[in-house]
């Protein structure tokens, strides 16, 4: 879409909403960005799960099993950054996610193996889950 076509469709009370927000970022918070974990250090693998339950969306069950899974999985020496989600895009209609990081691929195959991972596995996730889909990602440069 024409950038111009673009902006017109937006309206004028957007445009002042956006012209608000900074865009560059200042050498201060640049430094302060560095440390945090914005992105794969060259090995690392970024393991995501998102998925269905057959729990109602919210219910007191569909959080128990969210909490256990953060609880259980987390505490794996090799699991880095464990996040738990709930889906708000229009565009994919997955409810949760989990998502953490490996050092490497043997740290990933240990989390595989691991008895907490395949306890929760057998547990909870086979009994609980009705779908899921599966990416794990390496820093591509």
């Amino acid at each position: 879409m024409e950038r111009r076509k673009f902006f017109t469709r937006l309206g004028k009370g957007t445009l002042v909403t956006c012209g608000a927000v900074p865009l560059i970022a200042t050498a201060s918070e640049k430094s302060e960005n560095k440390n945090t974990n914005n992105g794969l250090v060259n090995g690392e693998i970024q393991h995501m799960v998102i998925f269905d339950l057959k729990h109602d969306k919210g219910s007191a069950l569909a959080e128990r099993f969210l909490k256990d899974g953060k609880q259980i999985l987390s505490k794996i020496s090799v699991v880095q950054d464990f996040q738990v989600f709930n889906q708000v895009s229009l565009k994919n209609d997955y409810s949760y996610g989990f998502s953490m990081v490996f050092a490497d691929q043997m740290s990933y195959t240990t989390y595989n193996n691991h008895p907490d991972h395949v306890s929760f596995v057998e547990n909870h996730w086979k009994k609980e889950v009705v779908r899921f889909l599966e990416i794990d990602f390496k820093k591509s440069f």
